[in-house]
């Protein structure tokens, strides 16, 4: 089998380029986003305010304000929490930064149960009695 040596500039290389197309993608898909909502509203708003309210019929542009506007008032632009993303984030942070590794460590939570069976509840009313003192 045939060793191949990656350069690490290449790797970074390739990184960039990547972002670069997750970058391209994301505004292009946000475009198509738009575009649909923006007609979607418009038509809607055609058909059905004139006739109810008698309220003027609106622009793609004005409908495409519409949707901004009400995304502002109802909901923000907010990114819905994954819970999954985030502890990948995470732990990659951890290892990248291990000056920040100073929380909890629950590796071994399993062990919890069996000890305060054993140790925890007397050393527990140990204390408290010695508190009452």
């Amino acid at each position: 089998m045939k060793n191949i040596c990656i350069k690490k500039d290449d790797t970074s290389f390739v990184k960039i380029i990547k972002t670069i197309g997750f970058v391209i993608v994301g505004i292009v898909f946000a475009a198509i986003i738009a575009i649909v909502l923006g007609y979607v509203v418009m038509h809607l708003w055609n058909w059905l305010m004139p006739d109810l309210f008698s309220i003027t019929t609106i622009t793609f542009w004005q409908s495409v304000g519409v949707v901004v506007l009400a995304r502002l008032i109802f909901g923000g632009f907010k990114h819905p929490h994954n819970d999954k993303h985030h502890e990948k984030f995470a732990e990659k942070f951890r290892k990248k930064h291990p000056k920040f590794n100073n929380g909890p460590n629950y590796d071994k939570w399993e062990h919890y149960d069996e000890f305060w069976k054993e140790k925890g509840e007397q050393a527990f009313n140990e204390y408290v009695e010695n508190k009452g003192e």
